[in-house]
């Protein structure tokens, strides 16, 4: 879902603008507000993304000083932000993912960790998927939520990261390979055009 190149183009330009004109970057968070929260409300759950979602952006407005349009575009920069955040929250994260699993496999009545589980069961969450994603390594799980969840390009996760593409690929089949075996062989990430192809 990479962004056209007129897009693309015109944020520079309206990057460059803001640096002069503070309320020009209001397009930026105006074009890109949306798909970011969505983001961080699927790594972060709703109540921790309206506050990373405006910190990505705040972040961004203080250093849109030392954005480089030749290293990249605004929206994988504004990806890697809201993934840097997301990494501050990482700990909190991982134990939401170990409370769903444990939550799922052994409800309370009327306590805590039954309203847990009934609020994941509404939202579609499996508890196997929670505990996988928990259990992969921190780099493997950015790579693989900033696809499956932001849907990124792989030149984009590598630009959002500060890696090589070669090495998004690799964590992307990693953590692939490590939710289908969690799964029985189900494999969550797979595209309709994999499935039919």
């Amino acid at each position: 879902m990479t962004a056209p190149p007129d897009v693309v183009s015109d944020d520079a330009t309206v990057i460059e603008r803001s640096r002069h004109e503070p309320d020009r970057f209001a397009v930026i968070y105006d074009r890109y507000f949306t798909e970011i929260y969505r983001y961080v409300a699927a790594r972060l759950g709703r109540d921790a993304a309206d506050d990373i979602a405006a910190e990505t952006f705040y972040a961004a407005f203080r250093k849109r000083d030392r954005f480089d349009p030749v290293r990249g575009a605004v929206r994988p920069w504004l990806y890697g932000i809201a993934t840097n955040l997301v990494g501050q929250h990482r700990r909190d994260e991982s134990r939401r993912f170990t409370a769903f699993t444990r939550a799922a496999a052994h409800p309370r009545p009327d306590g805590h960790e039954a309203r847990v589980a009934a609020k994941v069961a509404a939202e579609g969450v499996r508890p196997q998927l929670a505990g996988a994603l928990a259990a992969l390594p921190e780099g493997d799980r950015d790579v693989l939520l900033l696809v499956a969840v932001g849907g990124l390009a792989y030149d984009e996760v590598a630009e959002a990261l500060e890696i090589p593409k070669g090495t998004v690929g690799s964590r992307m089949n990693r953590a692939r390979r490590k939710l289908r075996e969690a799964l029985g062989g189900t494999d969550p990430t797979r595209t309709e055009e994999e499935s039919h192809g």
